[in-house]
């Protein structure tokens, strides 16, 4: 049975193939059209999931949306007519597209999809309708390696939900509580993410990121205005604070007054405000999380813990789950955002509608989340020979130790092979490496590799059986969304006078013998690299411990600031020239920028992607 599940209409839009409960194929439409976020109906992704497995539209079981609009729509009349005569303007505006679009759903998916000119409408295979939290749940549970497993989806908001929690047994998901909107983790992150000066449903991360920078000065005012927080971890918000229910902006002029100001123009110098503003917004979603988890255990009294939503890829908050929360294990969905919710959908109707059993392969079935395209050498080197690039190529018993000599001279690698990362995280296949020893490795990277803000971490990848070596963890972390401290043995103390620097000041100060993976506060973001779902990176990393006795690299996604990663070789040697990357890898094709002719490299192409 081939089923396919689309996501679309909001933000990340994604399609996913399951063939006979098999992931066959995900990947989002930004990586195809080049626009970040890209939330149109994902033409491309669903072209290139067709052509993964050699199937026309036809051939196709089921299609399957991640969410019901006409609830969606029942909750937006509802909250404007709670809200009146607030929200008018909002509301005018909003009624248009609804209308015109979005109300009648069905009709305009169908008309999308016959316009891929493989058949006619009234030929389309049934089309079907999940919940959107349903979406979640199931693309957390049913990928995971767990039989049994509590399941908790946080978000900004779905139809209603924005907090859900299920239990999962073998092919079923059993609702068990929610939260509604407007009450929503996910959207008084997101209130903080706008107020810092950051771009909503983009910029989340960075607000993560600058966390540690900070000091929890607000954590009570937070608390004592803007949260109803109780002991179980469920919570209310003061709506008089913030405006995204009625109004065209996430917080209002109270919620300036309360935190002393208007928010942060984009673009504007950080100043310790906002890394205060962050620090203490992100302890509250780390005690909220923490405190639904310890609740959602005591309730259904399982081991192990499953999470999806767009707050499930808040990797410091997961971290605190592994480390102080009472599961087993967690497993988190690599592309837990609205992405993900293209490979729920379709699994949600293997299982849940055709009743179809799992059959758990030890692990779990995500493969890594390497689920997107693939090109072939004759693929690359009629690209590289139609823009007249230098190279070599090279077997990988030469190709590995070379590129880890390079990585270890300090040079900055472009590395690009097999199939795409499906999800928000790099993970080796479109990844920009570089040595996790050297002191000025994360400001080079920055500045002028990605042309981002220096405050911004880098990951490390390490080898999965070397983890417990450099970091505090005791288990795998495959997708990146794990944060664990640096191990005491590696860290390097800072001074007297090191103590008393403030914010972006600490940035400079090195905190381990891995400077450029290790934050500010002692931690890192892991991904662990594993022989069994990416041997080739493995491969390279084992080789750059064979030359250094240094067992992890850092690695970021190959873009640069406002792009989306690449997907194709012609984005990756744009991105290596358009940059002062040093080095390119494109399968067994190795390019040095030093052999490259002046002129090939052009800038201008960065005016294309606006900032995120």
């Amino acid at each position: 049975m081939k089923i396919l599940g689309i996501s679309a209409y909001y933000h990340d839009s994604a399609a996913a193939l399951i063939i006979n409960g098999e992931i066959v194929a995900a990947a989002q439409e930004e990586r195809f059209s080049r626009k970040k976020h890209d939330a149109r109906f994902p033409t491309e992704g669903i072209a290139y999931c067709l052509r993964e497995a050699s199937l026309r539209l036809k051939d196709l079981d089921n299609i399957v949306f991640y969410e019901k609009p006409l609830i969606k729509f029942e909750r937006l009349l509802e909250t404007y007519l709670a809200y009146a005569p607030k929200g008018f303007r909002s509301f005018i505006m909003a009624m248009p597209v609804w209308l015109k679009e979005k109300l009648y759903l069905k009709a305009v998916l169908k008309k999308e999809l016959a316009a891929l000119g493989e058949v006619s409408i009234s030929a389309l295979p049934p089309l079907l309708f999940t919940d959107h939290h349903q979406s979640h749940a199931a693309s957390a549970f049913f990928p995971s390696p767990f039989q049994e497993a509590a399941v908790m989806c946080l978000d900004a908001v779905g139809e209603w939900a924005t907090t859900s929690v299920c239990l999962g047994k073998g092919n079923q998901l059993i609702p068990q509580w929610e939260i509604n909107f407007p009450h929503s983790l996910g959207m008084l992150y997101s209130a903080f993410t706008y107020y810092t000066g950051f771009k909503v449903n983009s910029g989340e991360y960075k607000l993560m990121g600058l966390a540690p920078y900070g000091s929890s000065k607000y954590l009570n005012l937070i608390l004592d205005h803007l949260l109803d927080l109780k002991e179980d971890g469920t919570f209310r918000l003061n709506m008089d604070y913030f405006n995204y229910a009625t109004g065209l902006t996430m917080t209002n002029q109270k919620f300036q007054r309360l935190f002393g100001g208007p928010p942060r123009k984009p673009e504007s110098q950080l100043t310790q405000r906002e890394m205060d503003i962050a620090a203490s917004i992100q302890q509250v979603t780390e005690e909220v999380v923490l405190g639904l988890a310890r609740n959602v255990y005591q309730e259904l009294g399982e081991d192990y813990l499953c999470l999806a939503g767009g707050v499930a890829l808040n990797c410091v908050a997961n971290g605190r789950i592994v480390r102080e929360g009472p599961f087993k294990d967690i497993w988190v969905q690599p592309a837990a955002g609205d992405a993900g919710g293209a490979v729920g959908a379709a699994l949600a109707i293997w299982h849940q509608y055709h009743d179809q059993p799992r059959f758990p392969k030890g692990g779990d079935s995500m493969q890594g989340s390497y689920l997107g395209p693939k090109f072939t050498s004759a693929e690359i080197s009629s690209q590289l020979n139609a823009v007249g690039a230098k190279y070599q190529q090279l077997e990988d018993d030469e190709l590995l130790p070379q590129v880890a000599e390079i990585l270890a001279e300090g040079n900055v690698v472009g590395w690009f092979q097999g199939r795409m990362e499906f999800g928000p995280r790099a993970l080796g296949s479109r990844s920009i490496l570089g040595d996790p020893r050297s002191q000025s490795m994360q400001s080079v990277m920055n500045l002028k590799i990605k042309y981002r803000e220096s405050f911004r971490p880098f990951a490390p990848s390490v080898l999965a059986e070397r983890v417990s070596d450099y970091f505090e963890l005791d288990r795998s972390s495959p997708y990146m969304l794990l944060v664990a401290p640096i191990k005491e043995d590696l860290r390097i103390p800072m001074t007297p006078q090191q103590e008393q620097l403030f914010g972006l000041e600490r940035l400079k100060v090195p905190r381990s013998t891995i400077p450029a993976v290790t934050h500010v506060d002692y931690s890192a973001r892991i991904q662990t690299v594993h022989k069994e779902t990416n041997p080739r990176y493995y491969e390279l990393i084992r080789h750059f411990e064979q030359k250094t006795g240094c067992g992890l690299l850092v690695n970021t996604s190959f873009n640069v600031r406002g792009e989306p990663i690449v997907c194709t070789p012609e984005d990756a040697y744009r991105c290596f020239m358009g940059t002062e990357m040093d080095y390119l890898v494109l399968e067994n094709f190795l390019l040095a920028k030093s052999q490259q002719q002046p002129g090939e490299g052009d800038d201008s192409w960065q005016e294309e992607f606006e900032l995120d």
